[in-house]
């Protein structure tokens, strides 16, 4: 994540680093959401059926540099199951995102200063998206938000909003800050990340004057993409990382990774919640992982993680999605 140094050079060059070492690459996509024009009275026995029927509306936050299609083969099986799910686009992501003409001819040099229209958003305006998307969804019975990767620190300010209107929250493979690490930024740069995998050479321009990190997800430099690969998913065939690499965008806010995002205990820590951890994480190294976990239990010892071990699962998880679809499926269900 991006932390911002002005002093010099040479410290921007660390901090370029730092910011680097733990991306949340995954996706986030199209909405299937129901409208409002049901009655309040039908609407209420609706909500009261589908609580009944264990069905819940899973809100399904990305991580940065995201699209859509990574979410699809869960969400698939969860409305296999019975479940509604939205699958949430960011703002300027996914169905709104911005492709920088120098990124489709691939002119580094004109990327390195084409200017983007995410510069400038924040966490303010991703929690406004989910929160927006969760008041609806509540509407019609239970929500379960989910966020990966820099997802987390949308789960931990909705959290904090709307507590009342969610059943359960999820991090996969996320950031839950903390008083002692209060943002992506400070989450990247503890020490349990330190082995984390940092692709320093795609970034494109200087992201103090952009506004944003910029990536270049379409080189065809074999080292920069044996980089990737051990970054997001090492253990998938090429042809499955190429695919997610095709949905990546270039641009990611700075002020999304250094924003405020710590739960407070009568909010967010009153709201059951899960972590599903990826044992092979070299984004979020799964050391940083069990220190969140720890911090958040600490602050709320009444209410801790329960979580799920994924031991082989790298960034993205398993190729396969029915395992991570199984331990979503539980919380519908879950009181508490």
């Amino acid at each position: 994540m991006f932390m911002r140094n002005d002093t010099n050079e040479e410290g921007k060059g660390a901090t370029r680093r730092t910011a680097l070492r733990g991306l949340g690459l995954a996706v986030g996509g199209m909405a299937l959401a129901t409208g409002p024009g049901a009655s309040a009275a039908s609407a209420a026995s609706a909500a009261s059926a589908a609580q009944r029927r264990g069905v819940a509306t899973y809100v399904l936050v990305h991580g940065t540099h995201s699209a859509g299609a990574f979410w699809v083969p869960i969400a698939r099986e969860l409305v296999l199951r019975g479940h509604r799910v939205v699958m949430v686009d960011q703002p300027r992501h996914g169905a709104e995102a911005f492709v920088a003409e120098s990124y489709q001819r691939q002119d580094l040099a004109a990327m390195a200063v084409e200017p983007s229209p995410l510069k400038g958003l924040g966490l303010d305006d991703y929690e406004a998206r989910v929160t927006g998307i969760v008041r609806r969804a509540a509407r019609n019975g239970p929500v379960v938000l989910v966020g990966h990767s820099l997802g987390g620190v949308s789960v931990s300010r909705v959290a904090d909003a709307v507590p009342h209107l969610l059943h359960h929250i999820c991090y996969m493979a996320a950031f839950c800050p903390s008083r002692v690490l209060p943002t992506a930024d400070a989450c990247t740069a503890a020490p349990e990340n330190a082995n984390a995998v940092s692709p320093v050479e795609l970034t494109v321009g200087d992201p103090d004057r952009l506004g944003v990190l910029r990536l270049n997800f379409r080189t065809g430099v074999s080292g920069e993409l044996a980089l990737l690969k051990e970054m997001i998913c090492a253990d998938y065939p090429d042809a499955d990382f190429r695919r997610i690499l095709a949905g990546m965008q270039t641009d990611e806010p700075v002020a999304a990774y250094a924003g405020r995002a710590v739960g407070r205990a009568g909010t967010w820590g009153r709201v059951p919640r899960t972590y599903l951890r990826f044992g092979k994480d070299r984004t979020i190294a799964t050391a940083l992982q069990d220190r969140m976990i720890a911090e958040a239990d600490a602050s709320t010892p009444g209410n801790r993680f329960r979580v799920h071990d994924f031991p082989d699962a790298s960034h993205v998880g398993p190729l396969d999605p029915t395992p991570v679809a199984d331990a979503l499926d539980t919380l519908a269900r879950r009181r508490g």
